[in-house]
């Protein structure tokens, strides 16, 4: 069980010692540089140090994660989740290795796909943060590629040479109209088979219970073997399976502390009581993965609840949240928060890869939603970059945005038409129940392909019926 005693690090380049209080400082000062560890005061102080720092990193067993914890386990619940969960079995073919061992074994021929499986409960998020730390981005888009995680509700996600798209009908007044008529521009471009999600604007549970059964209709009138849900907190699920509304997916942001997750208004037990609730309903057809979570690098520091641990590992820590209830989607937000934790296209290129990698590694079916906000030094080049290195590294899924602009949320993702690209540029497949549809329904050929606008008026009348 990981306790409370810290150990000093030290590691010397030329003359000079570089000194690191606790595991917690060493890991912060390795980390790539991004603004909001600058921000919380515990980045590098310079390119040396930050060296100094991944070369006593690499030189850690894997071990000293399991007696050193960077929140102290009496006082923070998702340590105590991390530590009570790890599975000791799973974790014994790399219980020899240094974090650098580590890295090189993941990049070697006998890390399969199934060994990787197996090995998942046994890495700790820490481990899984900090290898990350001692990889190129190369070395995180191979590894994560050879990491296969698939869940099933209504169809079956993250098989490999697939990728799915969550189709994102946002508008700004919860307008069904407008939520309608981006339903059907998404569908008509193949997009939807992750979920078809709507972030509401309101929190009205009238309003969001309208959402929760438009969306059910659409579904079930045409027969779509995919699953909506409306992005509301867990509370208001709950309510909503409590009346007897139609929902598929339960969803909830998470962060990587108990302080952070607090300030969602959530706790371990709430999750689990939501989970439980989306259970109850028994509506997957192929599967009973019914929780979608959404995350996020610098959640914990936005909420000053960080603890001094840097905002990557803090998001590997969210992970363990994440796993514990078994998810259809989780999906890392990586540029929303915005230029004061990730400042600019590098930093949110980098992240996005971390998150992917981390997330696979410790067992979890991750997207990415490829985004920045207007105000950080980015723009969609850097997106198609992040895009396209995803997608060789074998994203689950990733998000499908009428024109890439969400009007509601107001900051920059991935359009139905970037998802067209990256399916066509890597021959990447839809979920398969899905890909089946779409050509049932006259809307794609038989090798994915979208028809021509002549063939998709009669599914625009049908849509418009079903709402």
């Amino acid at each position: 069980m990981a306790n409370n005693t810290s150990m000093t690090y030290r590691h010397s380049i030329g003359s000079t010692t570089y000194t690191f209080a606790d595991l917690r400082d060493l890991l912060a000062k390795a980390t790539p540089p991004r603004s909001g560890d600058r921000l919380a005061g515990i980045a590098a102080d310079t390119a040396e140090q930050m060296v100094a720092a991944r070369m006593a990193l690499a030189d850690l067993p894997l071990k000293q994660f399991l007696t050193e914890a960077v929140i102290p386990y009496e006082h923070d619940e998702v340590t105590r989740l991390i530590v009570d969960t790890h599975d000791a079995a799973a974790f014994a073919p790399i219980a020899s290795l240094t974090v650098g061992g580590f890295r090189d074994w993941l990049l070697s021929d006998a890390a399969t796909p199934d060994v990787l499986t197996a090995l998942a409960t046994g890495v700790t998020p820490e481990m899984a943060a900090a290898v990350s730390k001692l990889m190129r981005n190369q070395d995180l888009i191979l590894a994560a590629k050879k990491c296969e995680v698939v869940t099933r509700f209504r169809n079956t996600i993250g098989l490999r040479g697939h990728m799915s798209v969550r189709l994102q009908p946002n508008h700004p007044f919860d307008d069904l109209r407008g939520i309608a008529a981006s339903t059907l521009d998404g569908l008509m471009l193949g997009a939807g088979d992750a979920c078809i999600g709507i972030n509401p604007a309101s929190d009205d549970p009238a309003v969001l219970g309208q959402l929760v059964r438009m969306l059910d209709d659409v579904i079930v009138k045409l027969g779509i073997p995919t699953q909506g849900c409306v992005l509301t907190h867990v509370t208001t699920s709950i309510d909503l399976i409590a009346q007897g509304a139609p929902v598929d997916l339960v969803f909830q942001s998470i962060a990587g502390t108990e302080m952070a997750n607090t300030s969602f208004g959530i706790d371990l037990a709430l999750l689990k009581q939501a989970h439980d609730a989306g259970l109850s309903l028994k509506r997957g057809t192929v599967g009973d993965n019914v929780m979608y979570f959404e995350t996020g690098q610098g959640s914990a520091l936005s909420a000053n609840a960080h603890h001094g641990v840097d905002q990557q590992t803090l998001e590997a820590r969210a992970y363990a949240v994440a796993r514990a209830f078994s998810p259809l989607l989780v999906n890392s937000v990586v540029g929303f928060i915005g230029p004061e934790y990730l400042y600019d296209g590098k930093e949110i290129i980098r992240a996005g890869l971390e998150d992917h990698f981390c997330g696979k590694l410790v067992g979890l079916p991750l997207g990415v939603d490829v985004c920045y906000t207007n105000h950080a030094e980015a723009d969609q080049d850097d997106m198609d970059n992040l895009l396209t290195l995803l997608g060789t590294a074998g994203v689950n899924f990733i998000m499908g945005v009428p024109g890439a602009d969400d009007v509601m949320l107001n900051y920059q993702s991935t359009s139905f038409h970037d998802a067209l690209y990256l399916r066509d540029l890597l021959g990447l497949k839809r979920a398969p129940e899905f890909d089946a549809w779409l050509v049932q329904a006259g809307l794609t050929r038989e090798d994915g392909r979208p028809l021509g606008a002549d063939h998709l008026a009669d599914f625009a009348a049908r849509l418009a019926f079903a709402i």
